[in-house]
Formats: C-alpha cells, structure tokens, sequence
C-alpha cells in the first residue's frame, strides 16, 4: 500500500513539474517593438524600441498559463532623426531621463487558435498604467540551430492611444492612435 502510494505521489509530482511554466528570457539582439503613427494625414512615421529586457513563463502544453514581463528603457527609443528623438524625449511628450522604463505585465492570455492567442497586460509608460491587449502568434519552438537550447518566437500588433499615456501632444494632427508591431524571441533560461 505505501508504495502504490509512493509511486501515485512521485507520478503526480512528475506530472506537475512537467507542466509548469518554463522561464525564456528574451534575445535581445532579436526583440523589437516597432511604433507607427499618421504624420499630418501626409505620411506613416516609425520609431522602435530594441535591446530590452523581459521574460516569458512559457507553458507550451497550457499556453493559458504563460505570462510575460518586459521593461523598455525609454531612451533606447530609435526615431531615426535625431530631432524627433529629442522632442519625444522632452517634456512635450515622455520628459525623459536616465532609467525611466516602459513595461508591460501580462494579466491574462485567452489562447485562440493552435499558434494564436490574445495577451491582456497592464502597460505602464510616462507614469500611467493602462490594459492593452496584445494579438498575438507564437512563430515556432525548438532548439535553435546556433545555441542548441529550446528557443521560441512570438509576434504581436495593438493599437495604443497616445493621449492615454500623457504623450498626446500635437493630436489630433499627428494620430492619437499609434500601431505597435512586436517581435520577439526568447532563449529557455539556464
């Protein structure tokens, strides 16, 4: 009796150490944020965001039981014209300084399809804190062919309100709405 006991309890613990979360961490040499905005009706403007930090507790048998934890320093923002990357650091928009961050803390993740799913979190930025949902699709998992350790790509897009985050200077001229397209990948931490 006590090792049918036994051997059901190191069963069941099997079991949920097999179906835990597993900590990835992101590549940050692979992981951006790309940002797009309407410039006076005359033209689409990007920036990005990359070199970040964060990390995934992947579940790939329950995707619904993952998470995700990213922080962006404001300034490693690209604009690509040295001007626009000065004003948006100013106090007409971020008021940036050294270590202030954008993050992001999944809340919830609706899976939706074999790749797919819907990743609700609280972004934070410029001192406000709103949820966003995340669209988005898991790529392809397996060992990378240069590390040799389990790797795992994610895509996503949302549409965030500027104004929601203190950063609405210049609206309704330059679009309110800004387009994120995210693409990131992450390495199974050691």
């Amino acid at each position: 009796m006590k090792t049918t006991l036994l051997a059901a309890a190191l069963a069941t613990a099997a079991i949920a150490a097999f179906a835990a979360p597993e900590k990835y961490v992101l590549d940050a040499s692979h992981s951006q944020v790309l940002f797009s905005y309407n410039h006076l009706g005359y033209s689409t403007t990007y920036g990005m965001f990359s070199g970040f930090e964060g990390e995934i507790m992947f579940d790939q048998k329950d995707p619904g039981n993952s998470s995700v934890s990213v922080s962006i320093p404001v300034m490693a923002m690209f604009t690509g014209w040295e001007a626009r990357y000065r004003h948006f650091m100013s106090g007409d928009f971020f008021g940036a300084s050294e270590g202030d961050l954008v993050t992001f803390n999944s809340t919830g993740i609706e899976v939706t399809g074999e790749n797919t799913a819907i990743i609700t979190g609280d972004l934070s930025m410029n001192g406000v804190t709103k949820s966003v949902a995340l669209d988005a699709t898991l790529n392809q998992t397996g060992t990378h062919p240069q590390a040799q350790k389990p790797w795992a790509g994610f895509d996503a897009t949302a549409t965030v309100l500027r104004s929601d985050f203190n950063v609405g200077a210049l609206a309704p001229f330059v679009s309110d709405e800004v387009e994120l397209v995210i693409s990131i990948e992450a390495m199974k931490a050691e």
